[in-house]
């Protein structure tokens, strides 16, 4: 088949159902992530973990996240979008079985390590490879796409956490729960890569490939001679270590630092993720009608309400709204910031990428150091780490603002 990148090679229903397949992707991944953290105070309790060894077993799946995206354009190259992606999501699936059978049956923590450090390569690497195919059939769309693929992972988690909080309920066993959403996922995703396109000229997608590794890595150093990328990269940090705490240590805060049960856990997770969803959907109109920082400032200081709501009220309800507030809050920080990192298009591919990281290891680095802090000071203050952050991010919004025409082209 001949290029993805070349409008003239597919029909309206092919472009339709590869732009489907990367929403169901995208879903997916969030599915995934949501049935882990929605069970995670069973979990916890199951093996009689302190919080900060839940933040342990959280680093295995930090470092297999980050194995993963370092290795994805290795695995993209080699296998291609359709074999990749689908490799990925079932290896999602394996360590998302492995960590129910590790809870439930052999009660066995390093078996639940094991099971999250493959869980989070699988989407470590899906995450990446879902990126790009959703760049690329963005721009045989001629329309952007890309948001609303990123509001489908929110929803993704949405419906995770509403199945998370009624198997909790009905006192389902982590093991059979993890074991049904893992054959659902493998399913969903070998049905869905049938409708990608089977790409032959991947060097088009990644155009570094045939760059020599020390030009690469000046080039991905340089970029940070600019003060406005490393305000973008702070944006990042606090948005994404927001969103990233919250998926991993809500349901927690929520059980231990406001005294309810495991399953009205389950449900405010429900309620954040909702939050982000909606924030994602209308962020892009928006963000059309005002600008980058005004919505982004707008975005910081209800994150912030929203944060300071949620620790320091003892009255549940209001917190619950302080969930609300943080989840519409943190919900554009990382498409955003993607956004503002590329308006340089001589070196968009290097900033898109420095910044990039930055927001993977927020995600990926922050839920572990929060546990880590929590079990010296308990989960609500050791939140108070996102709190600044956020601070951090707000003041650093101005960084976002559009380049004009001229400002480009001076580079």
């Amino acid at each position: 088949m001949s290029s993805p990148l070349r409008t003239s090679s597919f029909t309206r229903s092919e472009l339709v159902g590869w732009r489907n397949a990367i929403f169901v992707l995208f879903a997916l991944s969030g599915l995934s992530i949501a049935t882990w953290v929605s069970r995670l105070p069973a979990i916890r309790d199951g093996l009689g973990l302190t919080t900060g060894n839940v933040g342990v077993l959280i680093f295995g799946m930090s470092a297999g996240s980050i194995l993963g995206l370092l290795l994805s354009a290795w695995l993209l190259s080699t296998l291609g979008p359709r074999r990749g992606m689908a490799l990925s999501m079932i290896l999602v699936a394996v360590g998302l079985a492995i960590v129910g059978v590790g809870a439930g049956v052999l009660v066995s923590p390093v078996v639940v390590f094991i099971g999250l450090a493959i869980f989070g390569y699988g989407n470590g690497s899906v995450d990446v490879m879902m990126n790009v195919e959703g760049a690329a059939v963005e721009k045989e769309l001629g329309k952007t796409v890309l948001p609303l693929m990123h509001a489908l992972f929110s929803a993704g988690t949405v419906a995770g956490a509403g199945i998370g909080a009624a198997a909790s309920a009905l006192s389902i066993d982590v093991t059979w729960h993890a074991i049904g959403m893992s054959v659902l996922l493998v399913v969903s995703v070998l049905v869905a890569v049938r409708f990608v396109p089977i790409r032959q000229d991947l060097a088009a997608v990644q155009p570094e490939n045939g760059a020599p590794f020390r030009e690469r890595v000046r080039e991905k150093l340089l970029v940070w001679a600019d003060p406005r990328l490393v305000f973008i990269g702070l944006i990042m940090l606090g948005m994404a270590f927001a969103e990233g705490s919250a998926n991993d240590w809500l349901p927690i805060a929520v059980v231990d630092g406001h005294d309810q049960t495991n399953t009205t856990g389950a449900i405010v997770f429900g309620v954040f993720v909702g939050a982000m969803t909606v924030g994602r959907v209308a962020g892009g109109p928006l963000i059309d009608r005002f600008d980058r920082v005004s919505v982004l400032r707008i975005s910081a200081a209800t994150g912030i309400v929203g944060l300071a709501l949620f620790i320091f009220s003892p009255v549940f309800p209001v917190a619950i709204v302080g969930a609300v507030l943080w989840g519409l809050g943190c919900s554009l920080g990382f498409p955003v910031g993607m956004s503002a990192a590329a308006d340089d298009p001589r070196h968009a591919a290097a900033r898109v990428s420095a910044v990039a990281m930055i927001g993977y290891c927020a995600f990926l680095v922050g839920p572990p150091l929060i546990g880590i802090v929590a079990d010296h000071v308990g989960i609500l203050n050791a939140l108070l780490i996102v709190f600044v952050l956020m601070i951090v991010a707000g003041l650093s919004s101005g960084a976002a603002r559009e380049r004009s025409a001229a400002e480009q082209s001076a580079g």
